[in-house]
């Protein structure tokens, strides 16, 4: 497929599929005039890519961990690594602290809100 129609049919910019590509993060062939060509499997990279960016991974973690995530028959890759396995563990913890951060932060606007609609 085109960049046009895996943008639309994932609802991502093509400027940041081209991104993507850059960064090793998405593959695609190349038409003899030049134009990419996205296997079927890109739209599900994509919607991944997106999911590892809105955890808060950068480009560089997620070129290393996507590779790692799943073998064609659906089980773990055999790249991933101890030491992966302790990053993306690290990586799980500091959302869990942003989350908790946010709940606290959440408690805090409703105790202000409750006094502000109190007076």
């Amino acid at each position: 497929m085109r960049i046009g129609e895996l943008a639309r049919r994932t609802g991502v910019s093509e400027r940041s599929l081209r991104y993507y590509e850059t960064q090793g993060l998405l593959k695609a062939e190349r038409t003899p005039g030049g134009h990419r060509d996205y296997p079927e499997a890109a739209v599900d990279r994509v919607i991944r890519i997106q999911e590892l960016f809105a955890a808060g991974l950068h480009s560089s973690r997620i070129a290393q961990l996507l590779p790692c995530m799943r073998d064609a028959d659906g089980g773990p890759s055999a790249i991933a690594t101890p030491r992966l396995v302790d990053d993306l563990t690290a990586e799980r913890a500091r959302i869990d602290r942003m989350i908790a951060d946010l709940m606290r932060s959440r408690e805090t606007l409703d105790e202000v809100i409750e006094a502000a609609q109190g007076r």
